[in-house]
Formats: C-alpha cells, structure tokens, sequence
C-alpha cells in the first residue's frame, strides 16, 4: 500500500480518474467519502459523509445539521420512503464508531495529545462492462494510509505498525471481513442500480467537452496545455500528437475533475520545441462528440475555444482547490456490515 492517499488517489476512489488500458469500463460507480475530526469548528462539522453516483455528489450528512439530506433533485424524487430516517440513523451511528476510532488509534497507538486530526474513510463500488463488480474500503489517518479492504482475498492490507493491531482483530473476528465483502459485492451494486434508475436521464446524457490549448515559452522549452472543460460522463480521450504520432510517453494527463455542475475537467500537457509546435496537435475523444477533434495552439488568439470555457476554468479551479481543502480532512472510518442502504451502517466494531 502507498504511504499516502492523495488527491488523485482520492479521485480514482470516487470513480472519476480515467480506467487504465486494458481494464473493463467502468459503467457506474457509488462512493461514499467518510470524515471524522477531533477539533470540530464553524464549517468543519465533527463527522460528515457524502455520497457520490459517476463522481456526482448525490447525499450529505454531517454532524452540525445533524440529517441526510439529498444533493440532486433526482435522489430526492427517487428515494423511497423512510430512506432518509434510515440512512441519519446509520450516519449518526458511523458518527458515534468514528470518535471512537479517532481515540483508540490517534491517541492511543499514534500517541496524538493534542489539535486537528483526522480520518477518512472512502468506500464504494463499479459496475464494469464484463458484467463483474468492483469493490473498495480504504481507511486513513491525517492524509496518511492506514488499512484496507480487498474484497477477491477477504484480507485487510496494513499500512504500519498501528494498522497491523486493527488487521489481526478484524481478521481473527471474521465477522467485519464478511460483512464489508458482503457490502461491496451486494449491497452496494443493489443500491447504485437504484441510484442510476432514479437518475437515469441526468446520468445518461452526453455533454461534450470545450476545449481550450495554450502555450506557455520558457528558457527555450514550449510547454503546450490542453483543457476540456465542461463534458459528461466523465470518460474522456486527450492525447497529444506530433505529425500523426501520439506522445503519450512524453505527455503529462491531470486527473478527471468533477465541476460543481456534475460536468468534468481534465488536462494533458507536453513539452516541444518552439520551432516545432505548428507539428503538435491535441486529439479529444468523448461519447458526446460525433467524432473525436483535433485542436491545436494559436498563439495569437488567448483562447481558441468559446468564452464559456474561460469561466468554466475559473469554476474549475475553484472546485479543484476545494477538493484538496476536503481530501485533507476526509479520511475517515468506523467498521460496517451491508443491510438494505446505501451506506455501510455501522457493526459497533472498532479499530
């Protein structure tokens, strides 16, 4: 395991990084980010957990308001009746776990007297296109690894020493593995098939992306920029090419953002000769484009897409930087087991 989750890592666990090649497409996915404090304090609530359908934020509850309530106005017209009861009860009990958690493993192992810290716990599970189910529970202190689920083994994977106490009780209890395995390969599924049912024409539309390329020179190196901004769903193709050869060796890619909107952002970048760039071109490929573009930098024009795309940069940012305050403090856990909810409620077992 990684000796930290950063933000990327984070994305990728709410669904919305590029897959990998060579790996099934993911069709849906549901996350829920868990976070617990020891220094609650105005606009950083004690415990919060959000829920996430294809990276969307879709639910919220956090210590100060003291309810679920929902994001999108398709989860508020699905959800059946008593699921907002339900699924305040099991928050307000991961609440009551995750203090707990927060006393036994920072004070008591990582020996914490005193300030902010924190734990995250984020979780959830894929549809992929082969028909399989992926699923997912990683646990962190202060922005730092401390153990995982791996559904396939039924195992727990320890990052330190501390993480390494919680693995032999869980793993000799038995009950916590079953439980969690039970959760990501059936509950989980069960309930984003009903998430993606209640949200189907939000989820299903094709926005396509405005891409913006820019240069930037300095010290004889042109570093090239290209931005789509603004597409939905958040599976996306930008890859630079030199002639009709794709660079992908020498290309940097950020990751694929959510915006506030529901739409996404994402970037890739390479580095060329100056005397060389009328040879760069950027390729953007995305279910809402009837064939994929080619985009290259005018340098007399700032912006060579609409002036939509320069605020939705701006909107971009914002969110980005956003993201990184709450992935900070948003590693979190109690221990669960699956019953007929979105969320893992809570089994009472601690770290």
């Amino acid at each position: 395991m990684a000796p930290a989750l950063g933000l990327g890592a984070l994305l990728a666990i709410l669904g919305v990084l590029a897959v990998s090649g060579g790996q099934p497409e993911v069709l849906h996915s549901l996350r829920y980010l868990d976070v617990a404090v020891t220094e609650p304090s105005p606009g950083i609530p004690q415990f919060m957990e959000m829920g996430y359908v294809d990276g969307i934020p879709i639910t919220r509850y956090d210590s100060e308001r003291g309810w679920t309530v929902p994001l999108t106005p398709w989860m508020a017209a699905g959800a059946e009746p008593g699921y907002w009861d339900e699924v305040t009860q099991i928050s307000e009990r991961s609440q009551l776990i995750d203090a707990e958690n927060l006393e036994i493993v920072g004070r008591g192992r990582y020996n914490w007297s005193g300030g902010l810290h924190t734990r995250l716990e984020a979780y959830g599970c894929d549809l992929l296109s082969d028909g399989t189910v992926r699923g997912y529970d990683h646990i962190g202190y202060d922005g730092r690894d401390f153990i995982s689920f791996e559904p396939g083994s039924g195992s727990f994977v320890a990052a330190d020493g501390a993480a390494q106490i919680t693995k032999r009780k869980w793993e000799h209890d038995g009950i916590v593995a079953e439980e969690m395995r039970n959760y990501l390969e059936n509950t989980c599924p069960e309930w984003l098939q009903k998430y993606v049912g209640y949200g189907q024409e939000a989820l299903e539309r094709k926005d396509p992306p405005d891409v913006h390329v820019s240069g930037k020179e300095e010290h004889g190196i042109l570093t090239l920029s290209c931005h789509a901004y603004g597409f939905y769903p958040g599976t996306i193709g930008i890859n630079w090419l030199k002639g009709d050869e794709l660079r992908d060796q020498e290309t940097e890619w950020g990751g694929i953002v959510p915006n506030s909107d529901g739409t996404f952002h994402s970037w890739a970048r390479i580095e060329a000769l100056p005397g060389e760039r009328e040879q760069y071109r950027c390729r953007v490929e995305h279910a809402g484009m009837p064939e994929p573009g080619i985009f290259a930098w005018e340098p007399e024009s700032v912006w060579n897409s609409s002036p939509t795309s320069v605020a939705v940069s701006v909107i971009a940012t914002i969110i980005i930087i956003g993201l990184v305050v709450v992935c900070v403090w948003k590693l979190r856990s109690g221990k669960r087991e699956g019953n007929g909810y979105g969320p893992m409620p809570t089994t009472g077992i601690t770290a």
